[in-house]
This record gives structure tokens, sequence and C-alpha cells, in this order.
């Protein structure tokens, strides 16, 4: 009995399907750091020198930035210690062009407003001082002769660095305190009973030495003498020439909108006042616009440094065709191909800019050191020079990544 086949049900016939096809791997995080890694180590001379144009650029950002930050807080230790609630008074010019003057009684009427708190005054006088009486008299040496109220130290904010300073009891002698810029020019590193210079028509003893004085840079310069003394042997008048005055913060702009009134109320317009913290900003002012300029030229240095790093990942998908290639018939994707020469130029940029990094960091120490400042390196300059260097990196290996990418293996294998 012969078998037949069953009758195939009327309809389309099954469609057989395909075996799917693999999904190509992705590359975990340790492996993209491991094949970024290997080609920077077979290159270790071409990958120093790219970094460190990296470095550099970083370096001098970091390091301008840090310079200008140690700078403000060392400038603003100064202001706190100093004070900024300090306003002087100083003749002007008349109407007529000529120099101007201050009443006997300024310090007095000063001394009236509600919300001084401290008030002092120096004088100068036409006196000359010497190192000894055989000097020619023209030869003044810059160094100005002052009459000092007892106060002066303390209004303006400054101290002894040898020595004493005028008292009662020697005010009305031949006593006489020196700048630390008037002392080094005369030769006096020291005061003492035995030290002596020669001041208008006598000999006076230096008592004294005042550190430097960055509110009142005239008294670096000067010989300051009892305001008696200078009355009786050196011709002084009484007037004062500098009027210093410490008011309350809060009404510092009122003391200063009457102080001139009130110092010369005959002439309030021929009195200038000044604030001297206020030249010590607009200095600091000055220095963040250079520092500015520093900064461009920083830029400069890391667009630079950028260049070499996109010249160096050019160079090595040219010089690495074979493995491209060879990599690419072995099953690799181009994401693959793209990732690795991406990492490598990620990597030089993250090691150029921790080298920088610390290269900014230690010459800011340094410098601070150098000039005794408080070495400041602001995290965010540190931060953003991280970032920058992550930004030039991956600018700078895009388009090798994309290069090496789209190669093709024949192509790639044929020209190696």
């Amino acid at each position: 009995m012969s078998r037949t086949r069953p009758a195939r049900a009327f309809g389309p016939r099954p469609v057989r399907r395909p075996r799917s096809q693999p999904r190509p791997t992705r590359m975990k995080a340790a492996d993209v750091l491991r094949v970024g890694g290997a080609g920077l180590r077979t290159r270790p001379t071409r990958v120093l020198l790219s970094a460190l144009g990296i470095a550099l650029g970083v370096a001098a950002l970091i390091a301008v930035v840090g310079v200008s930050a140690s700078g403000r807080e060392n400038l603003d230790r100064r202001l706190d210690a100093l004070g900024t609630n300090l306003l002087t008074a100083a003749p002007g010019k008349t109407a007529t062009g000529a120099a101007a003057g201050l009443p006997p009684d300024a310090v007095a009427m000063v001394a009236r407003i509600g919300p001084v708190e401290a008030v002092s005054a120096i004088g100068k006088t036409g006196a000359k001082v010497y190192r000894n009486d055989r000097i020619p008299p023209q030869e003044s040496g810059g160094i100005g002769v002052y009459a000092a109220r007892l106060d002066l130290p303390a209004t303006v904010g400054t101290s002894l660095a040898h020595g004493t300073w005028l008292n009662p009891a020697n005010e009305g002698y031949p006593a006489v305190v020196l700048g630390p810029v008037a002392a080094a020019r005369l030769g006096v590193r020291a005061p003492g009973p035995d030290v002596q210079v020669w001041l208008g028509r006598r000999w006076f003893t230096v008592i004294g030495i005042l550190a430097p004085a960055p509110l009142a840079a005239e008294l670096d310069t000067a010989a300051l003498v009892g305001w008696p003394e200078a009355r009786r042997d050196l011709d002084f008048d009484g007037n004062p020439t500098t009027v210093y005055t410490r008011a309350d913060n809060a009404s510092i702009a009122d003391v200063a909108a009457v102080l001139g009134a009130t110092a010369n109320p005959a002439n309030p317009n021929e009195v200038e006042v000044s604030r001297p913290s206020d030249a010590l900003a607009a200095r600091e002012a000055a220095d963040d616009a250079l520092n500015g300029l520093l900064v461009g030229l920083g830029s400069v240095a890391l667009l630079v440094g950028g260049v070499g790093v996109a010249n160096t990942m050019v160079i090595s998908v040219l010089e690495r065709r074979a493995e491209i290639g060879l990599r690419r018939a072995l099953g690799a994707t181009r994401g693959h191909i793209g990732t690795q020469f991406l990492s490598e130029a990620l990597l030089l940029s993250v090691l150029g800019g921790a080298g920088g990094i610390l290269l900014g960091s230690a010459a800011t120490v340094g410098y601070s050191t150098y000039r005794h400042w408080p070495a400041v390196v602001p995290p965010w300059a540190m931060a953003g020079g991280l970032v920058a260097t992550l930004v030039v990196g991956v600018c700078a290996g895009l388009y090798p990544a994309l290069r090496a990418a789209h190669l093709a293996p024949t192509e790639a294998l044929a020209a190696a």
C-alpha cells in the first residue's frame, strides 16, 4: 500500500529566519584606558613633548591666577591690619597756582569732627640732613626733614623697626627718627647714643628707625624730629603740611566731605583730601589688568599645546594604519577605532594638564614665598585648567579619531 503525503494547506510558504548576527561588543572603560594607554607607551618621547606643550599652557594659567590671588590676599591682610579709614589732608594750590598752606590749628579743628577717632600731622621744614657736616648742601639725598607729633605712628598704622619713638621727654631735644629708606641712604643701620646725623646746623642723635609705612609712603624717606625742637632750631613755622585722620568706618565718606573745610575754613578749596588705601587698591587693579594680559598669553600657549596634540594624533594615525587595518579585519568596529584614538588624545591632554597644575602651583608657592605673601591657588583655577585640557583633548583628537575610524581595512593593510 503506497503512502501518500498529506496535501499541503493553501497559503504562503513559511520563511526560514536567518541566524541573528552577533552584536558588536562594547568597550568597557577599563578597556578604553588600557588601549589608549598602550598607544602612548609606544611613543614616550613624542608623548612627553606634546604633553609638555599642554603643561606649559596650563601652568601659565594657574601661575597667573595663583600669583594674582596671593597678591590680593596679601593686600587684604595688609589693609585689614592697617585699616582703610585713614584720610589725609594736604595743602594744594591757590587760585593763582601758588602753593597753599594749612593753618597752625588745623589738627585741633579736625579733632573736633565727631566720627574722627585719631588725628596727627607732620610739618615740612627747610632743613637738610647729612651723614656728616662735610657733605655739600646741594646733595640732599632726597630726604625731607619733618616736624612730627607724638601720636603719628599710631595714627598712620606704622611702628618702629629699631629703637624708640619721640616722647615728651625728648621731643624738645636734638633727637631724630629716620624712615627706613632715609636710614639706608644715610648708612644708618641701627640707632644708638653714638649714632648721629648732621641736621640743619647741628648734630642730632638717631633714636629710632621706622618700619615701612604703606599708607604714608612719604615717611619712608623722612627724618622726623619733635615739634618743639623743629620750631626752635629748624625755623619751622608750626604749620602742618599733612594731616592724618582716622575716622569711623561707617562715617568715612562724611568725614572726607567736610575734612577740607574743617582743616582750612578760610580756603577749603585749597585742601587736597585723599584716602591712601585707595591708592593700594588702584595699584592692585593695575596688577589685575596685567594679569589679564598674562592669562591671554597662557591661553595662546594652551592653544599651541592643543595643536601639538592634534599633530601627534594625526601622525599616529598615519603610522599605525597596519594596526588599524588588522583590528578592523579581526572585527573591530569604527566606534572601537575612533574611541581608541580619542581616548589617547584625552589621556595625553590629562597628563599635560596634571603636570601643568603641579608646575603652576609650584610657581605660585615659590613666588609667594619669595615675596613673603600667603600662597593661594584657587580650586576653581585648578578645576578650570583640567576642564580646559579636556576640551583641548577632545578638539585635538576628534579629527584624527574620525579619520582612523573611516579607514577601510583593505586600504589600511594595502598602505601598510
